[in-house]
């Protein structure tokens, strides 16, 4: 069914066609036509972080910024679904147009810069939503706010999403707020982690629960640069890392005309650039804390590459764009195989 309707999707303006495919997705959930069309995979459950996943495959933040559509996404098969990013106050985002389609290369360039409603309006939408899967929050700073008061906007958000999410993420990596990725320096990353540690105790102590913490990074580093992220990430017992946000670089489609479009660049050519960071941070993290491999998943293939890499989760987001929902079954085959 996607294969017909991709023509047709595709021929709308990129940002139009998101918002169409995320609303007839919706109303076609509300109807019960999803199932008709959707092939769910099989349980294939991942205790990871504490956390019970019913499969290893899941939605990468981004695509859902607001929280708006989890029903219907969940519909899909996803072991999990990561909403956002998502700031203290809501923002319009990067002025439009800010979503190219690179199609020779099955890859997408965005800049659209941390858009949403705000942490309140994804909140309500939660607590409407019917899903009662693992759910992650990526959480990020408000376009205006000073690098070095970043601390304070991802303090904002923790507070209000832990009671509701299963695990929040921390997104120091997108290329499109200014200034953003310097938090993953040393000397940022360090403090950071330090405020949002303590926090994050306090928080398990008043609601009886704990809601683990995951850092998103670059793929835009050196192997010196995933050294000193290991080894903060392990002295501040971070309890996972997702490895990679999308990237700068413009290798792989310097020959197209949107190449020169200012952005992160997602889908196909990310993929073996992702994947080595996934190898270099499995060295040195040694085990000790979990990895979620995304960038780049096209097939079932790819998933494999990023969990051989070292990755114990992967998350989808560009495949889904080109390939549709069936990526979903298609990738938890894949590992569900290098299993038995």
């Amino acid at each position: 069914m996607y294969s017909l309707l991709r023509p047709l999707l595709f021929a709308l303006d990129p940002e139009t066609a998101h918002h169409v495919t995320l609303d007839g997705m919706q109303l076609a959930h509300k109807l019960g036509l999803l199932p008709i069309f959707v092939q769910r995979p099989h349980a294939h459950p991942h205790t990871v972080m504490g956390l019970t996943f019913p499969n290893p495959v899941g939605l990468a933040a981004g695509l859902d910024k607001n929280g708006a559509y989890l029903d219907a996404l969940a519909a899909l098969g996803f072991g999990f679904i990561e909403v956002g990013t998502v700031t203290p106050r809501p923002q319009p985002g990067n002025p439009k147009p800010r979503l190219f389609r690179l199609s020779d290369e099955q890859a997408i360039i965005n800049r659209l810069g941390f858009n949403n409603l705000g942490v309140d309006a994804l909140l309500a939408n939660v607590k409407r939503a019917r899903y009662r899967g693992i759910l992650g929050i990526n959480i990020g700073k408000n376009f205006d706010t000073p690098i070095t008061h970043a601390a304070a906007d991802y303090l904002i958000c923790l507070r209000k999403v832990y009671a509701h999410a299963s695990y929040v993420t921390l997104n120091i990596s997108s290329p499109n707020t200014q200034n953003l990725r310097q938090l993953q320096g040393g000397d940022e990353l360090n403090a950071l982690l330090l405020a949002l540690k303590i926090e994050q105790e306090k928080l398990a102590e008043v609601h009886g629960k704990y809601v683990p913490l995951v850092v998103k990074i670059a793929p835009d580093l050196d192997n010196e640069q995933i050294q000193q992220i290991a080894t903060l990430l392990l002295r501040h017992r971070i309890d996972g890392v997702i490895a990679t946000n999308t990237t700068l670089s413009r290798s792989g489609v310097e020959h197209l005309p949107q190449h020169a479009e200012a952005g992160g660049l997602s889908g196909a050519p990310l993929r073996d650039k992702s994947t080595t960071v996934i190898r270099q941070l499995a060295t040195a993290l040694q085990g000790a804390l979990p990895i979620i491999g995304v960038g780049g998943i096209m097939n079932g293939q790819d998933a494999l590459e990023k969990v051989r890499a070292g990755a114990t989760l992967v998350q989808l987001y560009s495949g889904l764009i080109y390939r549709g929902p069936h990526l979903v079954s298609e990738a938890c085959a894949a590992l569900n195989t290098k299993e038995q």
